[in-house]
């Protein structure tokens, strides 16, 4: 199968089975989404939704948390991953949007990733969902599931991937195109153990076709 039709059919399934697909962080501005990205690296979106509240009732805006120490949110988010040098990382965020953004969240990728603990992962999600960029942020998940469907092909980084999906992907598709990848690969195409047989996408992902393939030979 070449990659073009791989391509359409997995979007033809995913339009037709997941026709809303959004972020799973519990937000209500661009500051809170920040906030939460910052803080679901390498951790989940259960555990930041669990995690916020505290934080943006403690610190609503950048004012309040620019005013604050990176030892104080620690104590608050110290139950999610890395919570020593996330604590840093927002409170240098939300210094550095009061004094040089103006309190304004920029929605320009290479301008939020001045930001202190945005890369490009996080800078691609705030300025796909706030801002409804044409941006495809690569997580792990996205990683994982567009390598095992064959979207891409021996991507050796996120940037590789991102890339791949960039030139085969719709441009008016690359926003809901990340939720969907990360939702199929957070319920179904799990890390260790992916739900092959109750997949939608089994009869054209080059992972199944190829286990298959090999259960049939033994």
């Amino acid at each position: 199968m070449r990659r073009e039709e791989r391509y359409k059919k997995t979007i033809e399934w995913f339009q037709e089975n997941m026709p809303v697909a959004e972020t799973e962080l519990h937000f209500t501005s661009p500051f809170e989404l920040l906030v939460a990205v910052i803080l679901s690296a390498q951790c989940t979106d259960k555990r930041v939704n669990i995690i916020t509240p505290a934080v943006f009732e403690l610190w609503p805006t950048e004012n309040e948390l620019a005013d604050t120490t990176p030892e104080e949110v620690f104590e608050v988010i110290r139950s999610c991953s890395y919570p020593n040098n996330k604590s840093k990382h927002l409170v240098g965020m939300a210094r550095m949007l009061r004094d040089d953004f103006g309190g304004i969240v920029p929605d320009d990728i290479k301008e939020l990733q001045k930001l202190p603990g945005v890369g490009r992962k996080t800078a691609n999600v705030v300025a796909s969902v706030v801002y409804q960029k044409p941006a495809m942020a690569v997580d792990t998940h996205v990683f994982r599931v567009s390598d095992r469907i064959g979207l891409t092909v021996k991507a050796k980084n996120p940037l590789e991937a991102e890339k791949q999906l960039v030139k085969y992907l719709p441009e008016e598709l690359l926003s809901i195109a990340h939720h969907w990848l990360i939702l199929h690969g957070r319920y179904v195409c799990l890390a260790r153990k992916p739900k092959c047989e109750p997949c939608g996408l089994k009869m054209w992902c080059k992972y199944y076709l190829k286990n298959n393939a090999a259960k049939e030979v033994q």
